[in-house]
């Protein structure tokens, strides 16, 4: 079994989330996807940051939205049960002791977030347990996929370790002591949490950035003003 697990805030969950999700569902041939917002983003500053229950409300009405787009996608809620702050290093290790021993798990993130890695907790032993797929997510990181390529082998050989190599046969950095790491080349879209949330501060419209029904959510609860 193939199992996607998609980590991130998700403050809003938007069309460029459920975009990329469909096309790494189609690329890597996943069985399941789960979505999982973090409760207390460790990198993230919090007041910035809206409740958890809203920010997993709006992702089931964004599922909602598109039942057979994303009839395959679980919407998890283990890092808001989880108390204290949300660690991939935890969350992984969960999944690996309910899912099928022999499920190929996939760690997806962007580019940005990826290269950050190892401030992350425990981070040499994520890539014992999950390979990697690091993704574009917009426009602006595509205009030289030539570059992003190389930013990412950079990182891995000086942060990571030596031995990551790209293999052209596998599609992917290799290690033979560590899980690969693949780097994903989505269609673009150019939408960012972060310009949602300006554009709703500034008042104005975030009409097709997000499904409808989240649309609606964040104007009934007042979220991001």
């Amino acid at each position: 079994m193939r199992i996607g697990l998609f980590g991130g805030t998700f403050n809003p969950i938007h069309n460029g989330h459920l975009k990329a999700i469909c096309e790494v569902q189609k690329g890597f041939a996943l069985d399941k996807s789960y979505i999982i917002p973090s409760a207390i983003p460790p990198h993230k500053e919090q007041h910035s940051v809206v409740d958890a229950k809203d920010r997993i409300e709006m992702i089931r009405l964004a599922v909602s939205s598109t039942p057979d787009f994303m009839k395959s996608v679980i919407i998890s809620d283990v890092e808001l049960k989880r108390s204290g702050p949300s660690y991939t290093i935890d969350t992984i290790i969960y999944f690996k002791s309910i899912l099928p021993e022999d499920s190929r798990i996939y760690f997806i993130l962007g580019l940005d977030a990826f290269l950050e890695i190892d401030t992350w907790k425990s981070y040499m032993d994520l890539f014992m347990l999950t390979s990697f797929v690091v993704i574009t997510r917009s426009a602006a990181e595509q205009n030289d996929i030539s570059i992003m390529r190389k930013s990412l082998e950079n990182y891995l050989q000086n942060k990571i370790s030596l031995n990551y190599k790209y293999s052209d046969s596998q599609l992917c950095y290799v290690n033979d002591k560590k899980k690969p790491v693949f780097f994903f080349d989505v269609n673009p879209i150019n939408i960012s949490s972060t310009k949602i949330r300006e554009l709703i501060n500034q008042g104005m419209s975030i009409k097709y950035l997000v499904p409808e029904k989240v649309e609606e959510f964040i104007k009934t609860k007042g979220l991001y003003l």
